[in-house]
C-alpha cells in the first residue's frame, strides 16, 4: 500500500532537491527558447539538465510515496551515487554553456549560466549532507572511496566524449591509453552497480581486498596514460587539439582521485579493520 510521507518534502535534503527540480527546469526552458542547435556541447547541457531534472523529480516522487523503501536496490547508496554524479554534470554544465554560448547581451543564457550554478551549488550540499560521517553505519556510494568511484567513472565518460578514433588507432601507446581508460571504468562501472544492487556478495574475494588491489593497479596504469598520452598527442602537432588537452587534464585529475581512493583503501584495510 503507497503512503504519502510530507516529511521528506520538508527535510533539508528534500528542499534542497525541490529548489534543483526547479533551477534545472528554469535552465533548460531558457536554453530551449533560445533555439536548439546540434553542437555536441550545447546537447551535454541540455542532456545534463533534464537528465538532473527527471531524476530527482523521481527521487522526490518514489520517496514521498515511499516506494523507495519496495525497490530492490540500495536506496541510500543510488541517491548518494545521482547526487555525486549531478554535481559533476551541473558543474561542466556551468563551465561549458556560458564559455560557448553566452554573450554579455545574452540575456536569457546568462540567467540559465546563473540558475546552473546555483544548481551545482544544490547538489554539492545535497552530497555534503547526505555523505557518511565517520564511524557512521551507511552504504558504500556515500563514503569518500564511494564518491570518488562515481567521480573517476564520469571523468572517464568525459575523455571517451573526446576521444577521435582515426587519431589513436595509428599509434599503439595512445591504444594502451584507451585500454587503461576502458578497463579503470568498467571496474568502477562495476563497482556503483554492484553497490546499487546490493550485490557486492558476489565478488570472489572479500570487497575492500579487492578494492584496494584495483586501486593500486589503476594507479599505476594511469600513471603511464599521464606520461604517455601527452607524449603521443603533442609531438610534431603544429596545432594544439583542444580535446586533446581535456584528455590530458582528465587523465591528470583521474590519476589523482585514483591516488586518494588508494589511500582511502589502505586506511580502511590496513587500519580500521583492525581497530
Amino acid at each position: 500500500m503507497v503512503t504519502v510521507d510530507f516529511k521528506t518534502l520538508t527535510a533539508p535534503v528534500g528542499i534542497l532537491r525541490i529548489l534543483a527540480v526547479v533551477l534545472t527546469c528554469i535552465s533548460f526552458s531558457l536554453v530551449a527558447s533560445l533555439g536548439h542547435t546540434s553542437l555536441s556541447f550545447w546537447v551535454w547541457c541540455m542532456f545534463s539538465w533534464c537528465f538532473c531534472f527527471c531524476i530527482t523529480f523521481l527521487v522526490l516522487l518514489l520517496e514521498l510515496t515511499t516506494l523507495n523503501t519496495k525497490l530492490p536496490i540500495s536506496w541510500d547508496d543510488f541517491t548518494a551515487a545521482f547526487a555525486m554524479l549531478a554535481t559533476l554534470m551541473m558543474f561542466t554544465a556551468a563551465v561549458i554553456y556560458p564559455y560557448f554560448f553566452v554573450c554579455s547581451s545574452c540575456g536569457r543564457g546568462i540567467g540559465a549560466s546563473v540558475t546552473t550554478c546555483l544548481a551545482f551549488i544544490l547538489y554539492a550540499g545535497e552530497v555534503g549532507l547526505t555523505r557518511a560521517k565517520p564511524g557512521e553505519i551507511s552504504g558504500f556510494l556515500s563514503t569518500v572511496p564511494g564518491l570518488l568511484k562515481v567521480l573517476e567513472a564520469f571523468v572517464a565518460c568525459i575523455i571517451f566524449i573526446c576521444l577521435d578514433f582515426t587519431f589513436y588507432s595509428i599509434f599503439p601507446g595512445l591504444q594502451w591509453c584507451v585500454a587503461v581508460y576502458s578497463i579503470c571504468f568498467i571496474f568502477a562501472l562495476l563497482v556503483i552497480i554492484f553497490t546499487i544492487g546490493r550485490l557486492l556478495s558476489l565478488f570472489p574475494a572479500p570487497f575492500d581486498k579487492v578494492l584496494t588491489v584495483c586501486n593500486v593497479l589503476a594507479v599505476l596504469m594511469y600513471f603511464t596514460a599521464v606520461v604517455i598520452w601527452p607524449f603521443y598527442s603533442f609531438r610534431n602537432n603544429l596545432r594544439t587539439n583542444d580535446f586533446y588537452i581535456v584528455i590530458t587534464v582528465m587523465t591528470c585529475l583521474n590519476l589523482i582521485a585514483y591516488i586518494v581512493d588508494t589511500v582511502y583503501s589502505f586506511k580502511l584495510v590496513f587500519f580500521v579493520s583492525r581497530t
